[in-house]
């Protein structure tokens, strides 16, 4: 006896059919998406608004640096920041290479507050030019023009003449960087002196959290890569400082705002009601007594118009409030067109 389909089976044969069996190509062109792992046994030290800080100032601190190698170089030099990521110093320190050399920055924090003490923080800050990048800059620094990139054996140790340059160029560097965080609390960052293979040193805590800057150089036709490690512990003194001068600048501004108010309070203001207007000849003026009326050309439900500073900035309607004339307000004259009128 021959098989019958059922009527599900015989669906799913016309859609085949019907779409010719493309739809598992369709779902193969389809990139997968891909998600970073969260590590829950660390949790992330800092928020997503202090790396967007962090993000604006490495933002900033590129276009000083690119316009100074611009000159130092003799040559167009780009600079973009490619991520900034926390992460832990394992991950950064691993990834050295035996040959490598790092540069080694002091860090003080300087309180806006007169009679606060400068804050130097122990944790330094290390800044990281790739081999073949800082050897190419050299190589522009002594004149040389040659714009394709040299091959770099794995491993390679710097000349004694070589880290010499490297540190005049990373000093003028690392002297910029805190220009760039000005406008948050003033921090100086001072060159103290490079580390020949760091990977032979314990320079931070390999656990210890810190964000990592990675930035991308093109010079001359070449390309490279810079990073700066800012340990977490300098960090949090950073941001500390910042959100107490943060505080600090909303208590000014609210003390301020109360003696403001306070001025505005003890101020006069003259306002002035205008019921109408008539001409009048001056024997008339001057034979009026008490009781006699003045028409001036209105009814008596007619607004009454009241002006400050000589413009009119509110209408109203005569009445008495504790057996005293008052005028209750009905309209605000917004825009200037009307308060002329």
């Amino acid at each position: 006896m021959a098989e019958v389909l059922s009527q599900s089976q015989i669906d799913a044969l016309l859609n085949s059919m019907l779409s010719g069996g493309d739809s598992g190509k369709a779902e193969e062109k389809q990139p997968e998406k891909k998600y970073r792992k969260y590590d829950f046994t660390t949790p992330r030290k800092f928020t997503k608004d202090r790396i967007k800080m962090l993000n604006g100032i490495f933002e900033n601190y590129t276009r000083v640096i690119s316009s100074r190698l611009n000159a130092q170089l003799r040559t167009t030099c780009e600079i973009t920041v490619e991520s900034i990521e926390e992460q832990k110093f394992y991950e950064f320190n691993n990834a050295l290479m035996e040959g490598d050399v790092l540069a080694m920055v002091d860090v003080t924090i300087h309180p806006r507050d007169e009679g606060g003490e400068d804050l130097l923080v122990d944790d330094p800050v290390m800044v990281y030019l790739s081999t073949s990048t800082a050897l190419g800059m050299m190589d522009r620094m002594m004149g040389s023009e040659n714009e394709s990139e040299r091959e770099i054996p794995m491993g390679y140790a710097y000349t004694d003449l070589e880290l010499q340059l490297y540190e005049h160029l990373l000093r003028d560097i690392i002297s910029l960087m805190g220009s760039s965080w000005e406008n948050y609390v003033p921090v100086t960052f001072e060159y103290n002196h490079t580390q020949v293979n760091p990977t032979l040193v314990t320079l931070l805590n390999l656990d210890e959290t810190v964000v990592l800057v990675d930035m991308k150089l093109d010079f001359g036709g070449s390309e490279g890569r810079m990073s700066v490690v800012l340990p977490g512990n300098m960090l949090v003194s950073v941001f500390g400082e910042v959100s107490r001068e943060t505080m600090g600048r909303k208590a000014t501004s609210e003390d301020n705002s109360e003696e403001i108010f306070d001025k505005l309070r003890d101020s006069t203001l003259e306002i002035i009601a205008e019921l109408g207007d008539t001409q009048l000849s001056l024997s008339d003026i001057y034979h009026l007594n008490v009781g006699d009326v003045v028409d001036l050309g209105r009814s008596k439900d007619s607004p009454v118009f009241l002006e400050i500073g000589g413009y009119q900035w509110f209408t109203g309607r005569m009445g008495t409030h504790k057996k005293n004339m008052a005028i209750k307000i009905d309209e605000v004259c917004y825009s200037a067109e009307q308060r002329s009128e």
